[in-house]
């Protein structure tokens, strides 16, 4: 004969306050998305998945969380045209109708991503990691009906370069030139040499708010992100691919805060048929080589404002 278990969780708290995210954190399950005529893609995500809990309330019924992740990987195994920020709302959904009580629901999803390239003189194929970040968060109005939102995103490392130390060095060989050049031939030298900077691991991230009927392609994402920084970074290189590493990053040198702007410049004109309500937020952390600190700078703004900032119709 079953036991009837109590169920505290139901239960009034001893102290009537309201939490604003309740739920469980690290959740790892393995992805497979399989894609029309191509080999599927195989991820193993890590899930944060919270509810709201009412002030009347003890607790959260927490199984239901994980249950909920599993029960929606299972059903899109074998869907094609699932992507991973559509998972994401499904599983909001899903914990919507098992937690009746709450009013907002949250899942994040983060996973490392496999993507090819060539290294950029001898074109040997390469394969190279990013983390893919995917998050959707539900909302329960007053008439019962749903809202979720829905948020694509890349992490991604690069390379960047200082100009302001650039252009010390710079200075400081230009007046070791006039030593012995005239001004003229100094200043073709300094046209044509690429000069020395102190250089940072970069790490650049994008998170883009997706509408139901629109698309947005995870590797768009991750070229937007390698693009705003000094250079794009390899895994495998030869002696030409570094050298030809080297000099273009010092002949691209960005700040921190630059490449947030390179950043949102590209995601406006590329995505400028988002509605003007689209969050987006592209941060960037340079891991400093002369410094024991880092360097860091965002942005978090609207599809509509960021386009009036760029005089974007």
């Amino acid at each position: 004969m079953a036991v009837c278990l109590p169920d505290t969780q139901d239960d009034a708290p001893s102290i009537p306050i309201k939490l604003t995210r309740v739920g469980v954190t690290g959740v790892k399950k393995l992805l497979q998305l399989e894609r029309k005529n191509k080999r599927p893609i195989i991820l193993l995500p890590t899930f944060d998945a919270f509810v709201d809990l009412p002030n009347n309330q003890k607790g959260v019924h927490m199984s239901r969380n994980p249950e909920a992740i599993s029960e929606v990987l299972e059903t899109v195994a074998n869907d094609s045209t699932v992507d991973i920020e559509s998972l994401c709302a499904k599983i909001v959904d899903k914990m919507m109708t098992k937690h009746e009580y709450a009013k907002r629901v949250e899942i994040s999803m983060t996973t490392d991503f496999m993507f090819l390239k060539e290294s950029p003189v001898t074109k040997n194929k390469t394969q190279e990691m990013s983390k893919l970040i995917a998050k959707a968060t539900g909302f329960r109005k007053e008439d019962g009906t749903i809202e979720i939102r829905k948020q694509i995103g890349a992490e991604v490392i690069g390379m960047t370069v200082c100009p302001c130390a650039q252009e010390s060095v710079r200075e400081s060989n230009k007046n070791k030139l006039l030593d012995f050049l005239d001004e003229e031939t100094t200043q073709k030298v300094l046209d044509t040499v690429t000069f020395a900077s102190h250089n940072q691991r970069g790490v650049g991230t994008v998170l883009i708010e997706v509408p139901e009927d629109k698309k947005i392609k995870a590797e768009d994402i991750i070229e937007i992100i390698e693009s705003s920084m000094s250079s794009p970074v390899c895994e495998l290189l030869k002696r030409p691919d570094e050298n030809a590493t080297v000099l273009n990053a010092h002949a691209n040198p960005v700040f921190v805060e630059e490449c947030v702007r390179n950043m949102m410049e590209k995601i406006a004109t590329k995505y400028s048929d988002l509605p003007d309500d689209t969050l987006i937020t592209a941060r960037q952390e340079n891991q400093e080589s002369i410094h024991r600190h880092n360097a860091y700078a965002e942005k978090v703004t609207t599809m509509g404002e960021l386009k009036t900032e760029l005089n974007i119709e």
